[in-house]
């Protein structure tokens, strides 16, 4: 099942947001770890409606 496009960039910039405080990173580097994570894939592409898990699990997988 594939989410609302304008509610996933949100659940997006939640995650990066939180990769970014968790890691103490600067904003860029915490948007190359995202968007290059088996995680941020599996979401865009609608796999294993992983957009439906909480924002801290998916942290915790990218990290």
């Amino acid at each position: 099942m594939k989410a609302n496009k304008l509610l996933l960039r949100h659940k997006y910039l939640r995650i990066i947001e939180l990769l970014r405080e968790q890691k103490n990173i600067p904003y860029n580097e915490a948007l190359d770890i995202f968007y290059n994570s088996s995680t941020y894939k599996e979401m865009a592409n609608g796999i294993s409606d992983m957009h439906c898990r909480s924002d801290i699990y998916l942290v915790e997988e990218i990290v």
